[in-house]
């Protein structure tokens, strides 16, 4: 077992891109868990576009990281002591440790996991938070029919990718676009998305509208920016669009209605468009019905997934700004520690 512990904390509240200076790693002594207590080593740490906003303090749906404070974030830990009956030394759980080697819970909010079922990593990918997120905005919100066209940004990401392979479970095409050639290449080979466009495409727009000769139903957003630009006059009467993220947004310094904004609510109103922002937390009441779907489509093959894993707790930062730019390709993870301690 180590002999220290790590952590990395918010230095300063980033303006535009966050920079390796906003982040310190530190070293800190293993805390002993009190009574009722466990003590957490991490094992992986899920890295995602939320946490771009929780080092801001404007108003948002969640409190800021404290500067000072750990980065925030899932991971999956093992129980390396324990005082409290519900888990045992070895147990491995979905835990909210944030960015560091380890951390004591009280058990609240832990959930065992099976690592028998899937792969450990799974429950911070596709069949946890992201896949979750995949499968209620596209199925809850999106409501794609058969025959419909499923359209989605940062279609190989953790998020993007499920969709487009949910929506082809349901029947619909799915159109995905995400940034460079190997990526749209895996989509559409790997995944089985019907088309795949690049998002730096100068003829995005043009390529878009061919791609979609019926029009979009269902736009999933991930990206806003330029791709929100060329889906937005190929949505159909009634489209629905979940939106999920708006990563080309999360580095903007100030917040100002775009030129367009009154062409869109024009067009909310004629074309009878349904555009719903959401948290995966708002479905909390769907996560049976996502883990018994989501696990025997990863099981039949139906939905593919890919890691892209840096190593250890230092990477984190950098990893994290890679991310906002789009330099994973899959979820992106952080190998902390070792499966066994």
């Amino acid at each position: 077992m180590a002999q220290s512990a790590k952590r990395i904390v918010l230095v300063s509240r980033p303006v535009g891109e966050p920079k390796a200076s906003d982040f310190r790693v530190e070293d800190c002594a293993i805390p002993a868990p009190g009574e009722g207590q466990v003590l957490l080593r991490t094992i992986w740490l899920s890295l995602d576009p939320y946490m771009r906003g929780r080092m801001s303090d404007g108003p948002s749906y969640a409190a800021p990281v404290p500067i000072g404070g750990v980065m925030e974030g899932g991971t999956v830990s093992e129980v390396i002591a324990s005082n409290n009956p519900g888990f045992a030394k070895g147990d491995i759980v979905l835990s909210r440790a944030g960015w560091q080697t380890h951390a004591l819970s009280d058990g609240k909010g832990l959930a065992k996991i099976d690592p028998k079922l899937a792969p450990i990593s799974t429950a911070v990918g596709v069949l946890g938070m992201p896949g979750m997120t995949a499968y209620t905005g596209l199925l809850d919100i999106g409501k794609p029919q058969a025959g419909e066209t499923v359209v989605v940004a940062a279609a190989s990401g953790a998020v993007g990718s499920a969709v487009g392979q949910i929506a082809k479970i349901k029947g619909a095409r799915a159109v995905g676009i995400a940034g460079g050639k190997d990526k749209c290449d895996y989509v559409k080979k790997e995944l089985g998305f019907d088309e795949c466009l690049d998002h730096r495409d100068p003829n995005l727009a043009a390529k878009l509208k061919e791609a979609c000769p019926k029009g979009i139903d269902v736009y999933f957003e991930n990206v806003g920016g330029a791709v929100f630009e060329a889906v937005f006059p190929l949505l159909n009467a009634f489209a629905r669009i979940p939106v999920c993220g708006l990563i080309a947004h999360y580095n903007d310094t100030e917040a100002t209605a775009p030129k367009w904004a009154s062409a869109l609510m024009r067009n909310v109103l004629t074309k009878r468009l349904t555009i719903r922002g959401f948290i995966v937390s708002d479905f909390a009441a769907r996560h049976g019905d996502f883990l018994r779907d989501m696990s025997q489509w990863v099981r039949e093959g139906k939905v593919k997934h890919r890691e892209f894993v840096t190593e250890g707790l230092d990477s984190a930062p950098a990893a994290f700004m890679g991310l906002l730019k789009g330099a994973n390709f899959g979820k992106q993870l952080v190998r902390v520690g070792p499966d066994k301690a």
